[in-house]
């Protein structure tokens, strides 16, 4: 096992990665204040885990909250099933939720918890690629609207994040690509030198190999901790995590939440952000290309769809957290390894890269 730590001073908090920690009580316990928990699930997660993790909290007070499955369920009426389930139990202040599944069951448990009663304690359990290197760690949590993804939420940090590598076992291949594509975020923004390692071991991670898991998740982790000990609330660097997120968030919300995939719809927003960087001058073709080859490698689509105009894009793009006073900021590489955070972009050099013909750019790369 490896332990990291998100440093947030007397909030700071444990990441703990491994195999088969779902079993280990003695590191949850550290973490319940109270005798009651409250396990958030989803119908696809719970039949797999819920029965095991109950049974390792066999010294506490369970009730299991099992919420449908999907980004579309991300919404106010599923989230107050969660405070149904909680108030109906007569939960108290010292009850402890607990999110076990991907990122849509962390952002809401957390939610959920940030508000039950004006806040009660939670922990992470991610069980998908994607929430385990993303968004169980750094206190995001929220739900969607129907205009804009991530539209209402509240930072929360959690008590601790308990990664068991084992669960990606079950994950399906659609969903493990998709937490890829966060993966290789970690490359671009912030380590060349690991997508250098992910070029050498994504046909691996693919294949579910452990070790290479183990790695990958825990090289994003402290990416992660790192910039979210700097910048909790997203004032400054911690901002370079979304790259190609609004370009994504965009499709998301246009092609409806859950059509494609977070991590699909980031994949294709990256490839946007590079194809907008090049342009820019800050980074080569050759990079462009190096950077679509491996999301392709991935498993990841690489061309947004073909229906969505730069009218499109634009509508959505406009109602996104990274708007301040009118201005639409991008993530985007100054380098190959080196994110920033910019409004200072010619508009013709955005309209150019949504209008862009990806398939024919792709379909000249050799994979």
């Amino acid at each position: 096992m490896q332990t990291l730590k998100v440093d947030l001073g007397e909030r700071s908090y444990p990441i703990y990665i491994g195999e088969g920690l779902l079993d280990q009580t003695s590191l949850l316990a550290p973490h319940i204040a109270g005798r009651k928990v409250a396990v958030v699930s989803n119908a696809t997660v719970a039949p797999l885990y819920l029965d095991r993790l109950t049974q390792t909290l066999g010294a506490y007070s369970v009730v299991p909250v099992v919420l449908p499955d999907g980004e579309a369920f991300k919404n106010w009426e599923t989230l107050q099933t969660i405070f149904d389930a909680m108030l109906t139990a007569r939960l108290d202040r010292r009850v402890t939720v607990i999110a076990l599944g991907g990122g849509v069951i962390g952002d809401m448990a957390g939610f959920a918890a940030a508000c039950y009663q004006r806040g009660v304690d939670f922990i992470q359990v991610p069980t998908t690629l994607l929430s385990q290197v993303d968004s169980s760690v750094g206190g995001k949590t929220g739900i969607n609207h129907p205009l804009g993804k991530n539209m209402v939420g509240a930072f929360y940090q959690p008590q601790a994040v308990l990664i068991d590598t084992t669960t990606l076992a079950t994950l399906p291949p659609r969903e493990l690509s998709a937490g890829l594509a966060e993966v290789i975020k970690y490359g671009f923004i912030c380590d060349e030198p690991f997508l250098g390692w992910l070029e050498d071991n994504v046909d691996a991670l693919r294949a579910v190999d452990q070790a290479a898991l183990t790695v990958a998740i825990a090289r994003s982790c402290e990416a992660k901790a790192r910039v979210v000990g700097a910048d909790e609330r997203e004032s400054g660097v911690r901002a370079t995590l979304n790259l190609g997120h609004t370009f994504g968030h965009a499709i998301e919300t246009h092609m409806g939440y859950g059509v494609w995939l977070h991590g699909e719809a980031v994949g294709a927003g990256t490839v946007m952000a590079l194809e907008m960087s090049m342009r820019l001058g800050w980074i080569t073709q050759a990079e462009r290309d190096r950077g679509i080859r491996l999301l392709q490698r991935a498993g990841l689509p690489v061309v947004p769809p073909a229906e969505m105009t730069p009218a499109d894009f634009l509508e959505h793009m406009a109602i996104d957290k990274k708007v301040l006073d009118g201005s639409l900021r991008l993530v985007l590489l100054r380098s190959m390894g080196e994110a920033v955070i910019t409004a200072d972009y010619p508009h013709d050099v955005l309209q150019a890269t949504l209008e862009a013909d990806y398939r024919a750019i792709v379909a000249g790369l050799e994979v």
